[in-house]
Parts: structure tokens; C-alpha cells; sequence
């Protein structure tokens, strides 16, 4: 048993690391650091609620430990960095499960010992149930999304939005009846949490794969807010402040990424971004023709460029080329040239996407530039290189307004010298529109894998 004056003593050294951990991971450079002073902090908080309730014993808790680290060290190990996203995704998930378990083991715990719930408790009862459940379904569907277990375009149908919004008015009229009504049956508490697993889902599937790093960063969000309840549910204070750290900072994650898209999260949300297929952007591209580059011409460009800046997307981290990306960047930089890269917020599939591949990489963290930073600077670029990015260097959003991605902040690649293109093929990005960049006059397309056609550039630049 923890003294009561010990145990809120290291509570508050728990909330205080989680704040730390949380300031460090504003920079790559630091990010590692603040996962370690966090993952300290949420230990400390572990083991004090369980030894202070005198939940299991020392030897419990010690193999419980060891087990969850030693699944953790395998996930963190095992899974692919491509794909992160995904198993981000799950991971918000079991944050609304824990969420959902808990709210209602203690109503449950309540019902059965006769005892009347309190009208706040009822409230965050209820509410611990409505986001943790809807945090963990919605996290399935982003995730079978992101795995391509289900289709990434938005899945829509007549009627989509009034129905969502007649099941979150029942969910909120069964727990109103469950919070007046203390001597109701259990079937309201069910019905609140199977409505409640129902609305994740038909939240989510509208949501096309353009806006997954807004969703997963929200759904991050809820997982946090959900906790937060949870901790009014047990009266847990190092629970409700970490909460409230993850849903607020994942709120501002979001809003922050919708500004990157000049869309409302509104929009992201029952938008259905990408469902649809633009005409706009067809219409400016009839006509005009794509003009091809061979590696050697590509190698001969990059070998003799003085200012080169790298934009990656998606597309790279599905060939999984980001090694092969920093060789030929070395190379560029041992032949005189410097090279740079350009990272738009929402390149990839979920925050710092790109940021993560190329650290993996060994790429300096003093090389990674945010867009706001790096913009101005392609008019002096010599070669702008682009990797599997597509709408984020789309000119249409300056110049199509009927295009429906204009006003969107982009990578102007198209100010620079000569912009190079890898590519599998011509196919739209996840607007579903076509790419003005890959008929400018200073474009030139290297059609095929990412990783093979680095790979034979960083031959090529060797001979040169």
C-alpha cells in the first residue's frame, strides 16, 4: 500500500514527464528522447495505481510488464516503417477499447451492487463509452483503409449524414434515460455501446485516403479525450491529465493539418474528399503532351546540380526507397551540389510520415524543411527531384479554381530550373485528379519503382 501523500507526489512527477516527453517531440531531432521521458512517466503512473489499489501483487504486475514490453519491443521491431500508419491506427484503438472496457466495468460494477451512480459519473460514464467505443472502430476502419484490407476511396451513400446523426441523437437520449433513470434495465447501456461501435464505422468509411494523417491524428484525439473521461470515471488525476494532453494536442495536430489543405475539418470529415472524379484539371492537361527522361539524362542533371531539393511522398514509402534516396543525395553532395528536402504536412498516411522514413534513413534532421520554410527557395533550385508525391505538388491549386484542391498550400516544384518526376505511372493522386506538374514544359517523368530508379541513378552518378 502507497501513502496517499506519496502516491500524488509521484503522480505529479508522472504528469510532469508526460509534459516533457511531450515538449520533446516538437523536434525529430529530440523525438526519440520524448518518447523515452514519456514512456518513463506512463511506467511511474503503472505501477503506483496498481500497487496504491492493491490490484496484483509485485510479482503480477512485474510479469505483466515484461510481457506487454516484450510485445511492444516485437511490434516496434517487426512492423515495417511503411507501415506505421497502420499500426498507429491500432493503436488509437486500444485506447478507445481501454476506454470502453473500463467506463463500463464500473457501470456494470454499479448496477450489480445495487449502487446509484451519481448524475456527473453517469455523464462521463456515458461519455467514456460513446468516444472509446466509436475511437476503437473507427480506428479498425482506418486501418483495414491504410492496409488496403477495404477500399481507401470514400465509401458513400444517400441519406449517410442524417442517418449518423439520428444514431448519435439515439446514443444521446439512451444515456439520458440511463443517467435519470437508475433502476432501468442494462439494455440501454448495451444499446449505447453497440450504436455507439456502429457510428466509428460510418464515421470513418466516408473519409477517402488523401485525409488518413487528419483522421488518424483525430481518432488520436478521441483516444485521449476517452481516457480523459475514464480518469473522472475512477477518479484518477495522472489519467485525466494525460488524456487531456493527447486529445488537445491531437486536436491541434489536426486543425493544423487541415490548414495545410486549406479545408475545414468539417469538410475532411463528411467531405468525402476524393470520392469523385474533377474535371477541371482534365481539361487543362488535353493537348498537352508528358515528356520522358531516361536515367542517364536524369543522372547527367543531378550530378552537375549545384542547389538540389528532394520533395518525398507516399510513393517512396511504399517502394520503401529512403535509403537508396540519402545514397544518391551523398553523391550529389561529394560532386559539390547541395541537396535539401522539401516536407508538406500531409505527404504520407499519417504526421511526420516522411519525417520518420528519412530519419530511418540517417537523412539530418537539419535537411528536412516544412514547406513555409523551403518554398521560396525552388526559384534557385537547380533540380527539384519528386518522389511519389502528387497532389501536394500539384500546380492546380493556384491555378484551377475548379479544381478541388485549389487554395491548397503547395511545394511550388514547378518554380524550379528542371523538376524530375518518379513514377509508376500516369495515375491520379488521392484527389482523383489529373497533375498539371507532369505537363509543364520543365517536368521530366522517370517512370517505374522509386527504389529501382534511384537505385540505377546512384549507378549512374557513380560513373559520372
Amino acid at each position: 500500500m502507497i501513502p496517499a501523500s506519496l502516491e500524488r507526489l509521484l503522480y505529479l512527477v508522472s504528469a510532469a514527464l508526460f509534459i516533457v516527453g511531450l515538449k520533446r517531440l516538437q523536434s525529430p531531432a529530440t523525438a526519440r528522447q520524448g518518447n523515452a521521458i514519456s514512456g518513463l512517466g506512463m511506467l511511474i503512473a503503472i505501477v503506483v495505481t496498481v500497487l496504491g489499489l492493491e490490484i496484483l501483487s509485485p510479482a503480477v504486475l512485474g510479469a505483466g510488464l515484461l510481457v506487454g514490453s516484450a510485445v511492444g519491443w516485437w511490434m516496434a521491431r517487426s512492423v515495417q516503417m511503411t507501415s506505421m500508419p497502420q499500426m498507429v491506427a491500432l493503436l488509437n484503438g486500444f485506447g478507445g477499447a481501454a476506454s470502453l472496457l473500463v467506463g463500463g466495468a464500473e457501470f456494470l460494477k454499479s448496477e450489480l451492487r445495487g449502487e446509484t451512480i451519481p448524475v456527473d459519473t453517469g455523464i462521463t460514464i456515458q461519455l467514456s463509452l460513446l468516444i472509446g467505443a466509436v475511437t476503437l472502430t473507427g480506428s479498425l476502419i482506418a486501418w483495414a483503409k491504410l492496409q488496403e484490407v477495404m477500399t481507401g476511396k470514400p465509401i458513400t451513400y444517400p441519406g449517410q449524414k442524417l442517418l449518423n446523426a439520428l444514431l448519435f441523437l439515439a446514443v444521446i437520449v439512451l444515456s439520458a434515460y440511463q443517467i435519470m433513470t437508475p433502476e432501468a434495465h442494462l439494455w440501454p447501456f448495451y444499446a449505447v455501446c453497440g450504436i455507439s461501435l456502429l457510428l466509428g464505422v460510418l464515421l470513418v468509411i466516408p473519409i477517402g485516403g488523401a485525409d488518413m494523417p487528419v483522421v488518424i491524428s483525430l481518432l488520436n484525439s478521441y483516444s485521449g479525450i476517452a481516457g480523459a473521461m475514464t480518469g473522472f470515471v475512477i477518479q484518477n488525476d495522472v489519467l485525466i491529465i494525460s488524456g487531456a494532453l493527447v486529445g488537445s494536442s491531437g486536436i491541434i495536430l489536426s486543425q493544423i493539418m487541415c490548414k495545410a489543405m486549406n479545408r475545414s475539418l468539417a469538410n475532411v470529415l463528411f467531405g468525402a474528399f476524393g470520392g469523385g472524379t474533377a474535371t477541371g484539371t482534365k481539361k487543362s492537361a488535353a493537348g498537352l503532351t508528358v515528356k520522358s527522361v531516361t536515367v542517364e539524362d536524369a543522372a547527367i542533371q543531378l550530378a552537375y546540380a549545384q542547389q538540389v531539393i528532394i520533395v518525398p511522398g507516399y510513393g517512396m514509402a511504399v517502394a520503401q526507397a529512403q535509403h537508396a534516396v540519402r545514397e544518391l543525395a551523398d553523391l550529389i553532395e561529394k560532386k559539390g551540389g547541395t541537396v535539401r528536402y522539401a516536407i508538406h504536412a500531409v505527404a504520407g498516411r499519417m504526421p511526420g510520415h516522411m519525417n520518420v522514413l528519412l530519419a530511418e534513413a540517417n537523412v539530418p534532421y537539419d535537411k528536412m524543411f516544412a514547406m513555409e520554410d523551403i518554398n521560396s527557395d525552388f526559384d534557385n533550385c537547380d533540380v527539384a527531384v519528386v518522389i511519389g508525391a502528387n497532389d501536394v505538388v500539384n500546380p492546380a491549386a493556384r491555378t484551377d479554381p475548379s479544381s478541388p484542391i485549389f487554395g491548397m498550400p503547395i511545394l511550388d516544384v514547378d518554380r524550379a530550373k528542371s523538376c524530375i518526376v518518379l513514377k509508376r505511372s500516369m495515375g491520379a493522386g488521392f484527389a482523383g485528379i489529373e497533375n498539371e506538374l507532369f505537363y509543364a514544359p520543365r517536368t521530366s517523368m522517370l517512370f517505374g519503382d522509386a527504389k529501382q530508379s534511384i537505385t540505377k541513378l546512384v549507378s549512374e552518378v557513380k560513373q559520372l
